[in-house]
């Protein structure tokens, strides 16, 4: 026992002498082991900065860059793209909502054909690859590259539970706007034309996903040809 306090005695020592009393005063910077928040490594506005060789603190905007709200007069767009289609608009289109509850389907506003849908898919699947690929993986069953580095709650949206009776588009389009667990917001980034296409592939992932390998043979050996033959 004697032992043990004598233990519990050193180390008492040790962290006063380390750390002090509370309350004590020191000419020198106190040790500590997590830094205060007030002495976050950032750049605070209009104060000059060392890490830059003008010295000063203050950036000006990335080339280019056009800040919502702050268009040219007459302007209402943002890279080519309508500034509405980046949020602030109303209706199924803008939000994924019908009244009080999620829609399901694709909005009129697409005017969707048997001649533009494929484009409308194509550009869901180059977007998926951009934004969605490295955490939900390429075929959407969650095992994208950042699933190897340990991000937790990845979901695979192959399962029952992200099918469109159980989720509907709606509801992803606001997963995907707003965010949801782990999963920041693209509402800034992803337009809404592309959030619908990005859906639209989605869907497509999943009806491949059941369909018989019989049904899908003719297509899955010309994407393995042309896979070889890229290489």
């Amino acid at each position: 026992m004697r032992y043990f306090f004598l233990a519990y005695a050193i180390i008492a020592v040790l962290v006063v002498g380390i750390f002090g009393f509370r309350g004590q005063k020191f000419t020198q910077p106190p040790l500590r082991i997590f830094p205060d928040m007030k002495e976050q490594d950032k750049l605070k506005a209009q104060k000059n900065d060392p890490f830059f060789a003008d010295g000063i603190g203050s950036r000006k905007p990335v080339t280019e860059t056009q800040p919502r709200g702050f268009n040219e007069e007459g302007k209402t767009t943002l890279g080519g793209i309508p500034e509405a289609e980046f949020g602030g608009g109303t209706g199924y289109y803008f939000t994924g909502h019908v009244g009080d509850y999620f829609g399901n389907g694709m909005p009129e506003e697409l005017a969707l054909t048997a001649e533009n849908a494929p484009a409308l898919l194509r550009r869901g699947e180059e977007r998926y690859g951009i934004y969605c690929a490295p955490c939900h993986g390429r075929s959407g069953n969650g095992a994208g590259i950042t699933s190897l580095y340990g991000v937790p709650g990845i979901a695979n949206l192959n399962l029952p539970t992200f099918k469109a009776d159980s989720y509907p588009n709606g509801r992803l389009f606001e997963t995907i706007s707003k965010g949801k667990g782990n999963m920041s917001g693209y509402a800034y980034n992803i337009p809404v034309r592309d959030r619908w296409a990005i859906i639209a592939y989605v869907r497509a992932l999943q009806v491949a996903k059941e369909a018989p390998y019989d049904a899908v043979k003719a297509a899955f050996d010309v994407g393995i040809k042309n896979k070889s033959s890229a290489h």
